[in-house]
Formats: structure tokens, C-alpha cells, sequence
């Protein structure tokens, strides 16, 4: 489960499916810098998305 504690990185190298789910929100993380540190929320924080929408589309993806 992803959660919204974890680093971008984390969950892009556990779970490359999720790259879409990050790029369909406007969130171009894989080629942020700050990735291996920034936490999902304070990256959604950032960026204005919805943390709820984006967890729910990150966990629907890793699912599938």
C-alpha cells in the first residue's frame, strides 16, 4: 500500500506502473530532483493535487 509518508523515489522504483498515475496529475517526478526525499503529500502539496485522489489512483495502479 502506498501511503503518503513515502518518497516519490520509493514509489517509482517499487512501482514503475505508478509513473502514468504521477504524470496523469501533472506530476512529473521522475525527473525531480528532490524525488528521493520529497514525500508524496508535500510533492501533491506542492504541485495543488488532491493527496486523497492522487493515494487512491497511486494504490488502484499498483493493484491492477
Amino acid at each position: 500500500m502506498i501511503t503518503r509518508e513515502m518518497t516519490i523515489s520509493d514509489i517509482i522504483s517499487k512501482h514503475p506502473e505508478t509513473i502514468e498515475v504521477f504524470r496523469s496529475f501533472g506530476l512529473d517526478c521522475m525527473e525531480c530532483q528532490i524525488a528521493d526525499y520529497e514525500e508524496v503529500e508535500h510533492g501533491a502539496g506542492v504541485h495543488n493535487v488532491d493527496i486523497v485522489q492522487l493515494l487512491e489512483a497511486l494504490n488502484a495502479a499498483v493493484r491492477d
